[in-house]
């Protein structure tokens, strides 16, 4: 099988494996992509794991992933692909099985219900993957005080009060663990105030809460009020697993498939280059400049083969240029180096490769700045003309036909950072024909 799968991402996320024809046989989630894939070809496992295993792994061409935000994140993601796809493989999770949600009805006293189904009536938050986990956190939110919302099953409004035998028999009212909105102990007006402080909980604005949590975890310690504040230790765990965003809640499923081809597209990246680990933070290097007039650099960064914005840098040309035009050499080596020492100088994360756009020249200047600044990195760069991938260790380049996944990359960064760049080289020349 000529699958390697020690190049894929060490992070949480979903895995598709995929027959010869494309055809999707499995989806499982991971904490770990790469452990939990590598499980699978180990032979000590093929006894142990029934039918299924033995079964699936002569089928398996091609593996997909998508990397997520969380284990939860890839939990319901997971849930999502089985659900559209229907992997033969999948007999675990072809059933109705959904998430639980938390829902606030829509009364005029609300009360919280965990339900796996969602229709048109009241608010609901989620889903979440664990309904024992949400449960617990709703309990202590009603026995904390902090949101204590009714717990009991009566339906009644202002406009048809609870019986008055109902309300005598309750245990909640009777031992004070409830508002009691149905006896008069909390005005409509205080009662929608709970309200509202839940649902602002709900919708994850959760910083002023887990503050006031800490400090009052601090006060119980110092008190030695132990039990109590272990208590507000499981609440503030559940705040934080609570107030986890669920980004693979906004994926449709054009987002799905693009998302796999970009993994795709890393996958064969490493492969082609021979590197241990699927690059999955990528940052490519260009320059513009006309005559060595606003001379500039540009950087573009992709991240499991897509574009991240919020990681694009510009650079404007400090070197000593000759008068007659531009030095692409001496440009790359300056930017390059201003790049790596400015990493070096924070906690943001190092690439895992650096493309550099031109030939052997430029991609030795790229080597030389990256010596300068005291920093190992892994290089490669494109040329335009023949589209070449030239890589340090080797004399000839690499020529992959067009269409190639991993071609397709590299060009899509290269005609991105150039484009980036021209913009920042057109603006700065603008400012300096008005100025």
């Amino acid at each position: 099988m000529g699958i390697n799968i020690s190049i894929l991402p060490k992070n949480p996320g979903v895995y598709i494996m995929r027959s010869k024809f494309g055809e999707v046989l499995y989806v499982g989630k991971a904490k770990n992509i790469a452990a939990r894939v590598a499980q699978y070809f180990h032979t000590g496992n093929l006894e142990s794991r029934g039918w299924k295993l033995p079964s699936l792994l002569p089928l398996i061409a091609r593996i997909d992933y998508i990397v997520a935000a969380s284990e939860r994140d890839a939990l319901i993601l997971e849930d999502r692909l089985i659900k559209k796809y229907q992997p033969f493989f999948n007999t675990m999770g072809k059933d109705d099985k959904s998430y639980p949600f938390i829902k606030v009805t829509d009364e005029d006293f609300p009360r919280t219900l965990v339900t796996r189904k969602k229709t048109k009536d009241g608010i609901y938050y989620g889903p979440f993957p664990h309904a024992g986990d949400i449960k617990n956190l709703l309990r202590f939110l009603w026995r904390s005080g902090y949101a204590q919302l009714r717990p009991c099953k009566w339906n009644f409004d202002r406009s048809k009060p609870l019986e008055e035998k109902k309300i005598k028999n309750c245990v909640y009212f009777h031992t004070g663990q409830c508002p009691a909105p149905c006896a008069g102990k909390i005005s409509y007006k205080d009662y929608r105030g709970v309200v509202r402080r839940f649902e602002n909980f709900g919708e994850g604005k959760i910083g002023k809460i887990k503050r006031e949590i800490k400090t009052a975890m601090r006060f119980a310690s110092a008190k030695m009020q132990y039990e109590k504040a272990a208590q507000l230790r499981d609440f503030l765990g559940g705040l934080e697993y609570m107030g986890e965003r669920i980004i693979v809640s906004e994926y449709r499923d054009e987002k799905i498939v693009r998302a796999i081809e970009a993994s795709e597209k890393v996958e064969r990246l490493a492969v082609v280059l021979g590197l241990k680990k699927v690059p999955r933070h990528i940052e490519t290097f260009d320059t513009s400049g006309l005559y060595g007039r606003a001379a500039v650099g540009s950087m573009v960064c992709y991240i499991d083969g897509k574009k991240n914005h919020a990681h694009y840098r510009k650079f404007k040309i400090k070197s000593a240029l000759p008068g007659t035009g531009n030095d692409d050499f001496l440009m790359i080596e300056e930017i390059v180096e201003r790049r790596l020492t400015a990493l070096k100088k924070t906690s943001e994360p190092r690439p895992d490769l650096m493309v550099i756009d031109g030939g052997k020249g430029q991609l030795s200047m790229a080597q030389r700045a990256a010596e300068k600044a005291g920093v190992k990195m892994n290089f490669i760069s494109l040329a335009k003309r023949e589209e070449e991938i030239f890589t340090p260790d080797k004399s000839e380049s690499i020529r992959l036909p067009i269409g190639d996944p991993a071609l397709s990359l590299l060009m899509e960064m290269r005609d991105e950072v150039h484009r980036f760049g021209i913009t920042y080289h057109r603006h700065l020349r603008d400012k300096q024909t008005l100025s």
